[in-house]
C-alpha cells in the first residue's frame, strides 16, 4: 500500500488512524505486532504527536493494546467482532433507512442515484479507493436524509469498525452491494419505510460472512 502525503493534510490524527486501521485489516500489521511511534512517524514524514493521538484512538476502538514500556501492539480480530458490528449496523441502519423513506426529498434521491451510478463505475473500473469513498457517501446520504442526527452520528462511529476499505476486494461483494443498493433506492423512491428498513438491514447483515471468509483466507482472523 502506497503512503499518502500526510504532511499536506489538516486532520492528521484521523488520517493516521485510518492508515493504521487499513494496515491491520489488510494483514500488514498482524496480531501481536508492535507499532513504534517514532518509526511510524518517520515513515509518514510527520511528528510523533498525531501518530500518538491516532494510536490512542485505535486503542479505544479495541484494535490496539498498550503495554508498559513496550508501546502499542495489534490485537486479534475475531469472527465475533465482525458479526457484532454487522448486527449493530443492521439494526441502526435499518431504522435510519426507514426514516429516510419518510423524509427524503426528490433532490436527495437524485443525488443518491448519481452517487450509486458513480459507485458502480468505480467497481467496474476496479478502483477500490473511489469505491470506498462513494459507498461511504451513499450510506451517509441515506443516514442524513433520515433527519435523525444523533442516530446518524452514532452510525458514523460504528462505521469505524466496519472495515470499509476491505469490502471492494471481497470476492462477490461488489455485485451483491450494487444489487442491494438498487433495492434500497427503489424502496426510498416508493417512500416505503418498511421495505427500506428491510433492504438496508439485509444489506448490512449480508456483509459479515463474506468479510469473515475473506479475512480468514488471508490469515487475518483464525
Amino acid at each position: 500500500m502506497s503512503i499518502p502525503d500526510f504532511a499536506a493534510r489538516p486532520q492528521l490524527a484521523e488520517d493516521v488512524a485510518r492508515f493504521v486501521r487499513r494496515r491491520i485489516f489488510e494483514g500488514t500489521y498482524p496480531a501481536g505486532q508492535y507499532i513504534r511511534l517514532e518509526q511510524l512517524a518517520a515513515e509518514l514524514g510527520i511528528s510523533v504527536t498525531p501518530v500518538r493521538e491516532a494510536l490512542f484512538g485505535l486503542r479505544a476502538e479495541g484494535l490496539l493494546t498498550q503495554l508498559p514500556r513496550r508501546g502499542f501492539a495489534v490485537l486479534p480480530i475475531t469472527r465475533r467482532d465482525i458479526a457484532d458490528v454487522s448486527d449493530v449496523q443492521a439494526h441502526i441502519g435499518g431504522v435510519l433507512a426507514s426514516r429516510a423513506a419518510e423524509h427524503i426529498t426528490d433532490e436527495q434521491l437524485r443525488e443518491l442515484g448519481r452517487v450509486q451510478d458513480q459507485l458502480e463505475v468505480a467497481y467496474r473500473d476496479d478502483d477500490p479507493e473511489a469505491a470506498v469513498r462513494l459507498n461511504h457517501e451513499f450510506h451517509r446520504g441515506v443516514n442524513l436524509a433520515a433527519g435523525s442526527p444523533k442516530l446518524a452520528q452514532l452510525m458514523g462511529q460504528i462505521t469505524k469498525f466496519a472495515l470499509e476499505s476491505v469490502y471492494p476486494t471481497v470476492e462477490g461483494w461488489p455485485a451483491q452491494s450494487m444489487r442491494d443498493h438498487r433495492l434500497l433506492l427503489a424502496a426510498l423512491q416508493s417512500r416505503d419505510g418498511e421495505a427500506a428498513r428491510t433492504a438496508m438491514s439485509e444489506h448490512l447483515c449480508a456483509a459479515a460472512q463474506p468479510l469473515i471468509d475473506h479475512l480468514a483466507r488471508r490469515g487475518i482472523i483464525a
